[in-house]
């Protein structure tokens, strides 16, 4: 058996620091992930003036429940989504002069339901560059609350975001919601929510689904943060078709993560899969066959099973990623092109894809700058002589260890067999 120690999770982590700081009294978060997106999160954070003491296994977050200590700040926000979308949220709760930019990559990506909603609320925010993107300016006063109505068929994370504003409002928040992707992201943010003092209702109604948030703040709480689900899909997807076997501690029944769920497909597949009180295990006999997928809520792991297709005894059509369009990079299309370029024959709507069978060949795989696309393919390469990568470091992002973890694992497999 191999066991993979795998980084904590990065969705987890990003709202454990918004938490931590919104609360009242110091937080403790345990095993969070250290890599360039959260660091670029608690440097957004340290640059609004709040107190973030890091230790190795350990990060300590003093909360500020009346906003940024600052009362004005500049934060670069980096390539960090999750990072360019809470921390304007949490910056508009307080009150003062705060800018916000972020990368090239990031400056591109979408907010424009979230800047609306936040300006709907009555926040002063300007758009320095195209409207609904990175460069903004807000001028806060503190925010009210109230009704919303939200879009957030193109990402979860604007709800997330609202969400984790509303006990900071002087009246809460009735939030309507008509459109939603990527609802298990929701689920997490409701129960750490939950675990730092406030508890958010929902009602499905005719117009969509309704969740009231109360204001009253949040309190301190000691947090561990779990491994990430959507790394370790690419180690499930390499014993699946290794015919090999793969731990993971720390992801079991209790875990937070909808992308666990990618095993569900694993298992469609032909792996088998045990998912324990504290940890999952794949069982791949290197047998694989086709299926159809609706990853919807499960999208970022999308590209793992692109990665994977290929191999399959029969067609794997992957439905309802439109929102994969708008990640790091257009997932949807990097993942057909990336296959095309090492001769597998794709094809591609709106937001869908299907891959036939085949034997891929060694090619150079354009990363476009995202650590998913570098880090499913690496499940192609492990039966692909000659895979490469014009960007290998930008798994930095969520993973700065993955090509060592890989290659250990590998070598474990290697030594195995002899």
């Amino acid at each position: 058996m191999t066991l993979v120690d795998l980084p904590g999770s990065k969705s987890i982590t990003a709202r454990a620091l918004f938490l931590a700081a919104a609360a009242r009294g110091t937080t403790v978060l345990r095993r969070p992930l250290v890599s360039d997106d959260s660091e670029g999160f608690a440097a957004g954070l340290a640059a609004l003036g709040y107190r973030v003491q890091r230790e190795p296994d350990s990060w300590r977050i003093e909360g500020s429940p009346s906003g940024p200590p600052a009362a004005t700040a500049s934060v670069y926000c980096r390539d960090g989504a999750t990072t360019a979308r809470f921390l304007p949220v949490l910056a508009a709760a307080g009150h003062g002069s705060y800018h916000f930019d972020a990368s090239a990559q990031m400056r591109r990506r979408p907010l424009g339901p979230l800047t609306q909603a936040l300006l709907t609320l009555g926040v002063e925010l300007h758009h320095e560059g195209a409207h609904g993107h990175h460069p903004l300016r807000i001028l806060a006063r503190g925010v009210e609350g109230g009704r919303l109505v939200l879009d957030a068929g193109e990402s979860s994370q604007y709800l997330t975001a609202l969400l984790l504003l509303g006990p900071l409002t002087t009246d809460g928040l009735h939030l309507t919601v008509t459109r939603l992707v990527s609802a298990p992201y929701v689920e997490i943010t409701l129960a750490m929510m939950r675990a730092f003092g406030v508890e958010v209702g929902r009602e499905q109604t005719a117009d969509g689904v309704v969740f009231t948030v109360p204001p009253g703040g949040y309190t301190a709480a000691d947090w561990a943060v779990e491994p990430d689900a959507s790394t370790a899909s690419y180690f499930f997807a390499a014993a699946a078709l290794a015919g090999r076997e793969i731990t993971v501690p720390g992801l079991g029944r209790s875990a937070l993560q909808g992308d666990l769920r990618f095993t569900d497909v694993l298992a469609r597949m032909g792996a088998e899969v045990e998912v324990g009180a504290d940890a999952t295990t794949v069982r791949g006999s290197g047998r694989l066959s086709g299926v159809t997928v609706n990853m919807r809520d499960i999208s970022d792991t999308m590209p793992t099973l692109a990665a994977l297709a290929p191999f399959a005894s029969g067609p794997v059509r992957i439905e309802d990623v439109h929102n994969t369009r708008v990640k790091e990079c257009d997932r949807l299309e990097a993942c057909a092109q990336n296959l095309r370029r090492v001769g597998i024959d794709v094809r591609t709507g709106d937001d869908w894809l299907e891959i036939q069978p085949g034997t891929p060949r060694g090619a150079e795989i354009r990363t476009y700058g995202d650590h998913r696309i570098v880090m499913s393919f690496a499940v192609t390469a492990l039966r692909t002589p000659g895979i490469s990568f014009d960007d290998p470091g930008c798994v930095r992002k969520t993973f700065p260890g993955f090509h060592q973890a890989y290659a250990a694992v590998r070598r474990q497999w290697e030594a195995a067999a002899g």
